[in-house]
């Protein structure tokens, strides 16, 4: 059995459909959300699954240690980031290399890098004219959106579709594929760092 901590920085509904996800597998078991938002409804979400949640902010995540004080407290062998913002640390990077995953709303490397994250995502997809849209979850490395990919899943772009509706395509794809993907990778690693 593996230990996931998920990072999120927003609602959460990822975060909480990985954790309904693996609340009943032998690969793995989210025992840990960290946000680096205090009033993030994902803390909430957690909370209502009894899982551990912890905000943190810039100094645990970048300099005092705290953070991977926190992900060596909970034994956690893999990190899943859903909707988090910031650039991983080099010196978490190190100890979970390989082990830390991302999802991005679009078919990177399109549309990809700094601040280009939710409704930015899908607005630049409509501006671009593109024909299909879609998923892609990758290694995490030093750079936005940067890392190996893993995976990808695609959605038609209809001429009709507003940010919000292919939101709600892309959504789709997150939901079904996101959790599978991570218990592939669970599978595939030996024990811990």
């Amino acid at each position: 059995m593996r230990n996931i901590a998920i990072f999120a920085s927003g609602s959460g509904t990822n975060a909480e459909n990985i954790i309904k996800y693996f609340s009943n597998r032998e690969t793995g078991k989210v025992v840990l959300v960290l946000s680096n938002k205090h009033d993030a409804p994902v803390l909430k979400r957690a909370a209502m699954h009894k899982i551990k949640s912890v905000f943190f902010d810039r100094n645990d995540f970048y300099r005092s240690g705290r953070v991977i004080g926190y992900l060596r407290s909970a034994k956690i062998d893999f990190i899943v980031l859903a909707g988090f913002l910031w650039l991983v640390p080099d010196e978490i990077l190190r100890l979970y290399y390989r082990r830390i995953i991302n999802i991005h709303p679009a078919l990177l490397p399109l549309h990809g890098g700094k601040g280009m994250y939710g409704d930015s995502v899908h607005k630049a997809v409509l501006e671009d004219h593109d024909r299909e849209s879609g998923i892609t979850i990758h290694y995490v490395n030093e750079q936005y959106d940067a890392g190996d990919i893993i995976f990808q899943a695609k959605c038609r772009v209809d001429d009709s579709d507003t940010p919000d509706s292919l939101a709600a395509k892309v959504h789709a794809l997150e939901y079904e594929h996101f959790p599978r993907i991570i218990e592939k990778l669970l599978s595939e690693f030996p024990g811990r760092p």
